[in-house]
């Protein structure tokens, strides 16, 4: 059975997609926990990120630093920070979160209208070239 992200890659569901190539799809988390928290997902659906080839492993990171910087220029952070942790969704995915300190990687869902999420996607995929 195919993972909710196979599904946002083969549009079979809608998702606020802010780049994508042949290997790589990043999208705004629908549950954030911070403005503009964003997913990396490769599109080979794999459940365990250290199960993915060393192709893959090294251009998720690779792909995922062109989507922090995008974010670094839209929301003020002093950094982007990076969670693994997998258990969500069997489907290797990176999270990729906007912050000020450890604190705000962990803080719980916040809530963000339809408009706010359109906004933030508009101004990151601006900031991506």
């Amino acid at each position: 059975m195919s993972s909710i992200f196979t599904k946002i890659i083969n549009r079979e569901i809608p998702a606020y997609i802010i780049d994508e190539n042949d290997d790589f799809i990043a999208f705004l988390d629908i549950n954030p926990v911070q403005k503009g928290h964003t997913l990396v997902v490769p599109k080979k659906e794999v459940d365990y990120i250290f199960d993915l080839d060393d192709y893959y492993l090294t251009k998720i990171l690779l792909y995922s630093k062109k989507i922090a910087n995008a974010l670094k220029k839209t929301i003020p952070c002093n950094r982007i920070g990076i969670s693994v942790t997998g258990l969500e969704v069997p489907h290797t995915h990176m999270h990729l979160i906007p912050i000020n300190s450890i604190n705000d990687m962990y803080k719980g869902k916040i809530d963000l209208s339809k408009e706010e999420m359109i906004d933030i996607f508009n101004n990151i995929k601006k900031n991506l070239y």
